[in-house]
């Protein structure tokens, strides 16, 4: 097994390395953490600079056409650095309409490509209680859509969204234009400063290409699975370089702290926790890229997720004593974001409750048995 990126990998991930850590600097974001802005708009320009808000965008649509292991790398530089700019909800739902929707419909793929569309989506019906709170109803050349979708992601600022829509009892994924009249937001800040709103739909009528076909949401949803478990595997990579670094020279009883072993044993299982996660999410974008069918690893991956930023987020915070929750000390930020991203994937239990529903209507699981060499056994 080759478990090395390959030299045009390394290039994206030093690229994208270099350009959060040169932008998110503490004295930036503590500005962020003041401002009333939604993202960072000149962290969001030089992305688009660059092309790193394109990367999974095809090329027919003036993306990169590259796959999940890249934007993964770019993801985990974006978590480490903290860099509040919406790339992978833009480019996955760019993406998805590239592959999914009507040609009718490619513009939108085009313009996010290009810089000049800002997209979102949201996946949460799949995981709260609640549910799915929109449903379509056919009639005459589309469908109508009434219901609510709760905290969406910069609703207020991008041009459309991918939002599940329950038809027939059955999810589907639904493009829908932010701006139209049928609309209505209630703006809020989700804790680690991303800009986010409740959407109020009431009789909005969608085109029936709108609407898109089943294979679509199978496709996206263990993406953002994938893009979420990077960013997750960034943010906590760097609390743990910071945590380190910290009891290493915080010194008590003329001692280090680190030298402390109930600290030592602290840390240790949040290394273990962070090498865990990223073996799962290397096995997924692995599938992903290879084209292998990938739910179980996905499921698996967002609880490992959730696990490891609770875990590590909390271990970093307890070694740091009283200053940990001094909001003046950047250390709060990294617990705010591993929460943050906890809560988009639906927390552990829910997504071991689901895991356990995959398994109970599956009798083999183990990444080896749908490879070619196992398929004549």
């Amino acid at each position: 097994m080759d478990f090395d990126i390959s030299e045009d990998q390394g290039a994206i991930a030093e690229m994208a390395g270099s350009v959060f850590a040169d932008y998110c600097s503490d004295d930036r974001l503590r500005q962020f953490d003041t401002s009333e802005q939604a993202y960072m708009q000149p962290l969001w320009e030089l992305c688009v600079e660059t092309g790193l808000q394109a990367l999974a965008i095809p090329e027919a649509q003036g993306g990169s056409g590259l796959g999940m292991t890249e934007l993964m790398l770019v993801l985990q530089a974006q978590g480490r650095a903290l860099g509040q700019v919406p790339l992978w909800r833009h480019q996955l739902a760019a993406a998805t309409v590239a592959q999914f929707a009507d040609p009718s419909l490619q513009a939108w793929a085009e313009e996010a490509a290009a810089g000049r569309a800002l997209l979102t989506l949201d996946l949460s019906g799949l995981f709260n209680a609640h549910g799915i709170q929109l449903h379509g109803v056919e009639t005459d050349g589309g469908w109508r859509v009434k219901g609510r979708v709760g905290a969406l992601a910069l609703a207020e600022q991008s041009q459309a969204a991918l939002l599940l829509v329950s038809v027939d009892g059955q999810p589907r994924l639904a493009l829908v234009e932010l701006g139209d009249k049928a609309i209505t937001h209630v703006p809020g800040r989700m804790t680690h400063g991303e800009a986010i709103a409740d959407v109020h739909i009431d009789g909005l009528l969608i085109r029936a290409e709108c609407l898109l076909p089943p294979a679509a949401l199978d496709w996206l949803e263990p993406r953002s699975i994938a893009a979420l478990a990077a960013l997750q595997l960034g943010v906590s990579a760097e609390q743990i370089r910071r945590t380190v670094e910290y009891v290493t020279e915080r010194r008590q009883f003329e001692r280090s702290i680190g030298s402390f072993q109930a600290v030592q044993m602290s840390m240790a299982n949040a290394h273990i926790a962070l090498e865990a996660l990223r073996s799962t999410l290397w096995q997924l974008c692995y599938r992903l890229d290879a084209g292998l069918p990938a739910p179980s690893e996905a499921l698996a991956t967002a609880w490992q997720a959730c696990e490891a930023g609770h875990l590590i987020g909390h271990n970093a915070q307890h070694v740091h004593g009283g200053i940990g929750v001094d909001l003046t000390y950047p250390i709060h930020r990294f617990l705010y974001w591993s929460r943050a991203l906890g809560c988009a994937l639906g927390g552990s239990a829910a997504c071991l409750e689901r895991l356990g529903d995959w398994l109970s209507h599956n009798d083999k699981l183990g990444w080896k048995y749908d490879l070619a060499e196992h398929q004549a056994l």
